[in-house]
């Protein structure tokens, strides 16, 4: 893509003297004051060079708040290295920031295959995973993601993944669950990103579609009897689920 430019940041290190300015939606966790967002990633945050400059470059996109915060990148990074997955599934790619979390707390014989229908963002974060040297990982699969979900399940991958990270369009959140729980191996752990939805869904005047998918969608997993179920409150809600 013409215009894609990378960064250098002379520290690997998000700087703490670098202030919050009233970030948008995902983009920070919910709740927390810009002062102590600040705080909370002067003394936790060890964001990656190729994490911070994708961050950094992508600032200025229109949609950039569709972006998950970089706590939570960490955080989920963090999940992966604990269970040792080496197999993990992304539905929703944007412009790769979340993908590049996942293939870096992979070990170099890991794989993620990420599902994206947008050609021009799939470009764009195939470029930042080439630069980071992880494209070798990564599995980018052009397509309505459903297509490749069921693809997938076709092939015979069912059970065999360790993880499954789902962040893309709402109105199929329960139907990319669903696919991506299946091909989930027992104890693999499914991340299912915008679950608190700014508040919006505990405003019961707020009746828009989108906010409803995400309503049902967490009403039907706190009643499921398949999964392990935490929605931990960083970022902008992200539901944890283990496959029973």
């Amino acid at each position: 893509m013409s215009g894609l430019s990378f960064c250098n940041p002379r520290d690997k290190r998000l700087n703490p003297n670098s202030r919050i300015q009233n970030p948008p939606m995902t983009l920070q966790t919910l709740g927390l004051s810009p002062e102590l967002l600040n705080y909370l990633r002067s003394v936790s945050l060890r964001e990656p060079t190729e994490l911070q400059c994708l961050r950094e470059s992508s600032a200025s996109h229109p949609q950039s708040n569709m972006q998950i915060a970089p706590e939570q990148g960490q955080f989920m990074a963090l999940l992966l290295q604990l269970m040792g997955a080496k197999k993990a599934l992304e539905v929703g790619v944007f412009m790769g920031y979340s993908g590049l979390a996942i293939a870096l707390a992979l070990p170099q014989d890991g794989t993620l295959v990420a599902c994206e229908n947008n050609e021009e963002y799939g470009a764009i974060a195939l470029q930042h995973w080439q630069h980071a040297g992880v494209a070798h990982k990564i599995q980018l699969r052009l397509a309505p993601a459903l297509e490749t979900l069921d693809q997938l399940l076709q092939d015979g991958q069912g059970g065999s993944f360790d993880f499954a990270f789902i962040d893309a369009d709402k109105r199929h959140y329960e139907a990319y669950v669903e696919r991506s729980l299946q091909l989930l191996r027992p104890g693999g752990l499914m991340a299912i990103d915008n679950t608190l939805w700014s508040g919006r869904v505990a405003d019961p005047e707020v009746q828009d579609n989108r906010t409803q998918h995400i309503r049902s969608l967490n009403q039907k997993l706190y009643a499921s009897d398949r999964i392990h179920l935490s929605v931990v409150p960083i970022g902008d809600g992200l539901t944890l689920a283990i496959k029973r």
